[in-house]
């Protein structure tokens, strides 16, 4: 991997952050798919690594949290009996906890959707905030024993916003989700404010999920045939939102001087590049040199 220059590095993780799949990318940048594979596997594991030691004492005031699915290898519903119960095979989960202000992504999670998934998830995300937060997620029930005993009771501002569906066009069945006719607000803990019990814009991050991440794409062929390479990709998606992407409405704030979610919550002071993404690879080798 050390052999293949910055330059062409850069052009695959572009292709990647783009929404494009392994063999578009191969396609695109005339790579082999082996190396594409395994410049995903470095540079997620730089991504993961870079995460875990910047995205600390975050001093955010609302939090949001919600769960992506997706799969892995096949749908739960197609696998064969001997594959069922398999880790890292059928539905795959993708926890994310958000903040409604700077629009960082604080943690996120790939796993199952169950209550030990969730308590990890949420440990993560405790540890990572600076001050006391209102937190808002979906009506899932995990979160309940989870959200208690991540931050104890009333350690966090707490509220459920629960989505209320009705039956949908008989036409659109399996092809799109069933129509919400409402919402409510469930208190659960602390003092949270009404105002602000929402998760609009962690579910708008799940939109940004399937457009940039070409295995979260509905029907088609480039779902992730293994665990590792799924996770890997999403931690080259949060790395890649949090400190590379621009954002709309914080840059409208800052009177058109273009800002990231990482430049608002103040853990760097300029937009990345790709190449500093993949600059990443080199520290972590003079990193292991040293050693």
């Amino acid at each position: 991997m050390n052999k293949l220059p910055a330059e062409r590095r850069c052009a695959v993780i572009r292709a990647l952050v783009d929404g494009n799949s392994i063999r578009a990318t191969c396609r695109l940048t005339g790579a082999a798919k082996g190396t594409v594979l395994r410049l995903l596997a470095e540079i997620g594991t730089a991504c993961t690594a870079l995460h875990d030691r910047t995205v600390r004492g975050i001093e955010a005031k609302r939090v949001q949290c919600d769960e992506i699915w997706s799969f892995t290898y096949g749908k739960e519903r197609n696998l064969p009996d001997k594959l069922r119960g398999v880790p890292g095979v059928g539905d795959t989960w993708t926890w994310v906890g958000l903040d409604a202000e700077s629009k960082l992504a604080i943690s996120w999670l790939v796993g199952d959707r169950d209550a030990p998934t969730a308590l990890r998830f949420l440990k993560d995300l405790k540890e990572r905030l600076a001050t006391r937060v209102q937190l808002t997620t979906d009506g899932h029930q995990v979160y309940y024993t989870a959200v208690e005993n991540a931050f104890g009771w009333n350690g966090v501002d707490y509220a459920m916003l629960v989505k209320l569906y009705g039956p949908g066009l008989e036409t659109d069945r399996g092809y799109s989700p069933p129509r919400c006719v409402g919402a409510q607000k469930h208190w659960v803990m602390g003092r949270p404010d009404e105002n602000h019990v929402s998760t609009s814009y962690v579910e708008r991050q799940n939109l940004t999920i399937r457009m940039q991440m070409r295995r979260f794409t509905r029907l088609t062929n480039a779902f992730s045939k293994k665990l590792e390479n799924h996770a890997h990709a999403v931690a080259l998606h949060f790395v890649h939102y949090n400190f590379c992407r621009s954002h709309q409405t914080l840059t409208r704030a800052a009177r058109g001087i273009h800002r990231t979610p990482a430049m608002v919550a103040g853990l760097t002071d300029h937009v990345w590049t790709v190449a500093d993404i993949v600059a990443l690879l080199d520290t972590k080798s003079d990193q292991k040199t040293a050693s």
